[in-house]
């Protein structure tokens, strides 16, 4: 199927959606959950296709251009190796050196474009513990997708509690003394 052969399931790009990603700018949103125990990425990649991939179908859609110049949301098939990235750090180092890894590693996030010929959003897990969480996971989200709320929203509405998932989700508030806090 070319670019041009959209179906009726395709729907049209914000305004926003196109001026925040183009060859001028490009910005994404940089969500980061620290876990109290180590991440099983088997488990989150179960959790992306049962629980994230369904919540909005700009999770699974590109941009494309119609036939009238237009740019809209194409679905497509998420090959979610794709998506998800496993950085490789020493082993053995101190949780601080960690803690410089992590903040290296949100540096170059922040700084680079997401691929444009898959949907905008990758998940970084970050197996090394840090002096704040046993393990992070960084959600990298184009701005087209939506914005910080929204997509923050949709995201949290995927996560369960472990020790009892009938029982709402709450986190906890340190009042601004981690690491990502100025």
């Amino acid at each position: 199927m070319s670019l041009y052969e959209l179906g009726p399931e395709s729907e049209p790009l914000s305004l926003t959606g196109v001026y925040f990603n183009s060859s001028a700018l490009s910005i994404c949103i940089l969500g980061i959950l620290e876990s109290a125990v180590p991440i099983n990425d088997t488990l989150t990649m179960t959790l992306l296709q049962d629980a994230l991939l369904p919540i909005n179908t700009r999770f699974s859609s590109v941009k494309v251009r119609s036939s009238n110049g237009a740019m809209r949301w194409k679905k497509v098939d998420v090959k979610l190796k794709d998506h998800v990235k496993i950085p490789v750090y020493p082993a053995g180092l101190s949780l601080q050196s960690y803690d410089n890894y992590l903040t290296d590693y949100l540096s170059i996030l922040a700084m680079e474009q997401l691929p444009q010929n898959r949907p905008l959003w990758e998940i970084h897990i970050i197996k090394y513990p840090t002096t704040h969480a046993a393990g992070n996971l960084v959600f990298e989200l184009h701005h087209a997708l939506g914005d910080g709320f929204s997509l923050m929203g949709a995201l949290l509405s995927c996560l369960q509690r472990a020790d009892d998932p009938s029982r709402p989700l709450i986190f906890s508030f340190t009042g601004g003394s981690g690491l990502f806090w100025a």
